[in-house]
């Protein structure tokens, strides 16, 4: 049996569902980042199987190189954003947190 691009879009179709999942119920925001980081390695996943079986050459590894860099400095703004929250609510609740100028 080959691996071909079908397994690959349906774990890239598995991913960025666990990270949509994530992302809707959203009850605590480390679990939102989480799914928002799966989301993206879902994007990734489908850039370097197009490469690879559709002919991109070496465009789609580009692109995922682009994803993971976007995805690095979201990581460390988001992580920041929640410090922020934290240290001012004592929760990371996303539902909880109105606005941050108090």
């Amino acid at each position: 049996m080959q691996i071909g691009l079908v397994h690959y879009l349906i774990v890239s179709a598995i991913l960025f569902s666990l990270g949509l999942f994530g992302i809707i119920t959203r009850k605590h925001s480390v679990l939102v980042l989480m799914g928002i980081e799966l989301i993206l390695n879902a994007a990734n996943i489908n850039f370097i199987a197009f490469s690879r079986y559709g002919g991109m050459n070496i465009e789609g590894h580009v692109a995922a190189i682009f994803v993971i860099i976007l995805a690095a400095s979201e990581a460390a703004i988001a992580l920041a954003i929640i410090l922020n929250i934290y240290q001012n609510f004592r929760h990371v609740n996303i539902d909880e947190v109105d606005n941050l100028k108090d």
